[in-house]
C-alpha cells in the first residue's frame, strides 16, 4: 500500500481555516496519525512548505472542456472531460446537460451510466462514485449529472435551445435517472412554470432541486423554496435582479437560510463587487463557486457547439451570435484564483465555496469535499501563487 506524509504545509482543515499540520494519505483514503502508523507501506514524505493543502475541488456545474461536453453523450467524452477537469485540482464533477431533446438527454444518461460502470469508475457508499485506480491516468471522480434544462422559462432561456423546452416532467426526469443508473444529483428548473411546485415536492428528497432560467418573483421563489427547493442556479443570471422594491429570486433566496447560491467567478459573468457583496449578504457557508464551463474552455479563441447551437470564443468571453453570454471557458480552480486574487475573497472563503459546499449540495460530503481522516484523499498543493504544485485523486497522483 503507498503511504504518504505530507508535511510542512498550511492545510485547510474541517474548520474552514489553515494550519500547519500534516496529513496522512494510505491507499485511496485521509487517515489519522495512529491508523496510517498501523499500516504496513513505505512511508513517502512529501514535503509542502510554503505550500497550501486544500481538498480537492467539486464543480457541480458545467457543460465540458477540452473540446468535449456532456451533451456528447459518449462515454469517450466523459473520460476526456474528467481526466482535464483532474489535471486542474477538480476531483470530483456533475457535469451539467443542456436543453436538447429527450433522446439526446437519454444518450448522456447512459453514457455516465456506462462510464461509471466502465472500469475507470466504481460505486463507493449509497451510490458515490469512486476512482479504482485503474487505466493510463487518473481522472475527476464522476459523482453524477446536473440536468440544466429542459424544465425552465423561455423568456429567460439564455444560450438555451427554446425548442425543447418543456414543463416540469417527472416522468421523462424518472426515465433519465433510470437510464443515469440513479446518478442525477441536480435538476434545474424555473419555479413559476406549470407543474414546478409539485414537481418539487415530489422530488426534493431524492435529488438535488435547484431554481433556474427563471421569470419567478419573490413569492413564487419563496414558495418553491418551502416546498423544497434548496439551490439557485448561477446566481444573477438568467434571471430577475435585486430591486429594493422588488427583491425578486435573489431576496427570496437570501431570506432562506438553507438555500445555497451559484456563482460564477470567471470575471466575466459577474463583477468583483456583486461577488464580495455577496459572500456578505449569503456568507461563505452558502456560496457554491461553480465555472459553467463550456467545450471551449482549455481551448483556442474560434468557433464552437453548445446543445445544437454556436458560439463563439474570444478572450476567454464566449456568446452566441446575438451576443448573449453563453457560459465560461474558465475551470473551476482558475475562478477560485479569480476570486482570490482579483476579487477580494479570502481562499479559505473561495475553497470552502469549491470544495465544501458543493460536495454537500450534491450529497457526496460523507466521502468528499474536506481533508477529514476517513475521507477519500483528493487534494490539491498549491503555491503562494495559487499555482498547482500536485493533485491526488483517491491517493494516487495526477
Amino acid at each position: 500500500m503507498k503511504k504518504y506524509r505530507i508535511l510542512n504545509g498550511m492545510v485547510y482543515t474541517e474548520q474552514n481555516y489553515f494550519a500547519k499540520k500534516t496529513v496522512y494519505m494510505a491507499g485511496e483514503r485521509i487517515l489519522d496519525r495512529d491508523a496510517y502508523e498501523a499500516c504496513r507501506g513505505e512511508d513517502t514524505l512529501l514535503d509542502a512548505s510554503g505550500c497550501y493543502v486544500i481538498p480537492g475541488l467539486t464543480d457541480i456545474h458545467f457543460h465540458g472542456c477540452a473540446g468535449s461536453d456532456a451533451c456528447d453523450g459518449t462515454v469517450e467524452a466523459l473520460r476526456r472531460i474528467a481526466r482535464y477537469e483532474g489535471a486542474h485540482g477538480i476531483t470530483t464533477i456533475t457535469p451539467a446537460t443542456m436543453t436538447v431533446s429527450e433522446e439526446q438527454l437519454m444518450a448522456v444518461a447512459r453514457a455516465a451510466a456506462a462510464y461509471r460502470a466502465s472500469g475507470c469508475m466504481d460505486k463507493a457508499a449509497q451510490g458515490s462514485a469512486a476512482y479504482r485506480g485503474e487505466g493510463e491516468s487518473v481522472g475527476a471522480v464522476l459523482a453524477g449529472l446536473y440536468l440544466e434544462g429542459p424544465f425552465i422559462s423561455a423568456a429567460k432561456k439564455g444560450a438555451q435551445n427554446e425548442s425543447y423546452i418543456r414543463r416540469p416532467d417527472a416522468e421523462l426526469f424518472q426515465r433519465l435517472n433510470e437510464a443515469a443508473n440513479g446518478c442525477i444529483r441536480t435538476v434545474a428548473l424555473a419555479p413559476e412554470t406549470d407543474g414546478a411546485l409539485e414537481f418539487i415536492r415530489a422530488h426534493a428528497g431524492r435529488v438535488n432541486v435547484s431554481l433556474a432560467h427563471m421569470t419567478a418573483d419573490y413569492e413564487t421563489t419563496r414558495r418553491a423554496l418551502e416546498a423544497g427547493a434548496s439551490q439557485i442556479t448561477h446566481l444573477y443570471n438568467a434571471m430577475p435582479g435585486f430591486h429594493h422594491r422588488d427583491p425578486g429570486p435573489i431576496g427570496a433566496a437570501a431570506d432562506d437560510p438553507s438555500c445555497m447560491v451559484e456563482l460564477i467567478c470567471d470575471g466575466i459573468h459577474i463583477h468583483p463587487a456583486v461577488v464580495r457583496a455577496t459572500f456578505r449578504l449569503f456568507g461563505e457557508e452558502r456560496v457554491i463557486l461553480i465555472s459553467d464551463s463550456l467545450r471551449a474552455c482549455g481551448m483556442p479563441d474560434g468557433e464552437y457547439e453548445l446543445g445544437g447551437q454556436h458560439f463563439y470564443l474570444e478572450q476567454k468571453r464566449a456568446t452566441l451570435l446575438d451576443g448573449t453570454l453563453a457560459g465560461s471557458a474558465s475551470n473551476l480552480m482558475d475562478c477560485l484564483r479569480t476570486a482570490v486574487k482579483t476579487m477580494g475573497i479570502p481562499l479559505s472563503g473561495a475553497v470552502r465555496a469549491a470544495a465544501v459546499n458543493p460536495a454537500k449540495a450534491v450529497g457526496i460530503f460523507d466521502e468528499y469535499g474536506s481533508l477529514e481522516p476517513g475521507k477519500y484523499a483528493n487534494l490539491v498543493i498549491l503555491d503562494q501563487e495559487l499555482c498547482i504544485r500536485a493533485v491526488y485523486i483517491h491517493g494516487r497522483k495526477v
